[in-house]
């Protein structure tokens, strides 16, 4: 049933009129990357996290006017991050995309942030000009995964903050149904919680034994004996996991908004613990093909999508010799 064609790269750009484009600063660690719809989708939007910043969410609400969006923007800086939307509204406008209102057109760009600033220059975020390269660098084809635009600074379990954390990502897959259904994910890893084998149980990456260590320990095993933040400063702070679904199925607002929701089951699957009061987890979907489906169907699909699209985020991170990505990780734990 999910059976790939040789012409897909298992990416989310596997949906026709789907491009990704990422921009990075690796010397502050931190980016943005855009996922653009040019020629209108339908989108919906189900936020779980308690945390979340974002811009532009009431067009993807089912009585909203304009009933397309042009582009997903998701971005590091936290809400100063939020500016870097104004370069995609500009290059969408450049390229004549957007809402027809007869003297211009006006581009709908729901955008979503991570905070990173505390592992690079919190000084350097995303901006218009950044957001405006992540389009002009935008493609159908291959998509670059691991320590790259949103995911440059991205970094996972962190009860204890940086300390003990270990490196995120993003990560992109695709799933093929029934009648050449497809349904793609992108996923960006920033989570308070550890990423988990959804077959396995095993911890991939997350929260460390100490600062030096490579051993990693459970967050959720911590939270269920109870323990407190106390003595250690701050609430974990800087936790966003971001997932946009697209499918090659036609669906309404409400479809696609269910979508969304069954789509956060994956999040679940892979993220130990999920949705808590210190992540703004958050997940978009786009419908924008001709195929016919039950919702049902396609939920399921984007389910086992984002699975994957968050485990290749953290096995293809770089942790840039500051934080141990999940090859480091196994490498220390092989020689133990």
């Amino acid at each position: 049933m999910d059976d790939k064609r040789e012409d897909m790269f298992n990416a989310i750009t596997d949906i026709e009129g789907i491009r990704v484009g990422h921009a990075s600063n690796l010397d502050a660690l931190t980016g943005c990357t855009v996922i653009l719809c040019e020629e209108g989708a339908v989108g919906g939007v189900e936020i779980r996290g308690s945390a979340a910043g974002t811009r532009q969410l009431d067009a993807l609400y089912p009585v909203h006017l304009v009933q397309q969006v042009h582009a997903i923007l998701l971005t590091g800086g936290s809400s100063f991050g939020l500016d870097a939307a104004g370069g995609v509204v500009r290059y969408l406008e450049e390229n004549g995309k957007g809402f027809d209102v007869g003297i211009t057109h006006i581009p709908i760009v729901p955008t979503a942030v991570i905070f990173d600033l505390a592992v690079g220059d919190h000084r350097v975020r995303p901006d218009a000009e950044m957001g405006h390269q992540a389009c002009l660098h935008a493609s159908s084809g291959a998509v670059k995964e691991g320590s790259v635009g949103v995911g440059t600074g991205a970094t996972v379990g962190k009860l204890f903050e940086l300390k003990r954390a270990s490196k995120g990502g993003v990560g992109t897959a695709s799933m093929v149904g029934g009648g050449g259904i497809v349904v793609g994910a992108l996923v960006v890893v920033n989570a308070l919680g550890d990423v988990v084998d959804d077959r396995t149980g095993e911890i991939l990456v997350g929260l460390r034994d100490d600062e030096a260590g490579l051993r990693l320990v459970s967050t959720a095993e911590l939270l269920r004996k109870g323990f407190k933040k106390k003595g250690l400063g701050r609430p974990p702070m800087g936790n966003t996991t971001i997932g946009v679904i697209a499918t090659n199925v036609a669906m309404n607002r409400e479809d696609v908004i269910k979508v969304a929701q069954m789509a956060h089951n994956g999040l679940a699957k892979t993220i130990s613990p999920v949705n808590t009061t210190f992540d703004g987890d958050i997940v978009f979907a786009l419908s924008l093909g001709p195929k016919k489906a039950e919702v049902n169907n396609v939920g399921v699909l984007a389910e086992g999508a984002v699975v994957e699209a968050v485990k290749r985020a953290v096995k293809k991170a770089d942790g840039f010799g500051i934080l141990p990505a999940y090859r480091d990780l196994k490498r220390g734990n092989r020689s133990k």
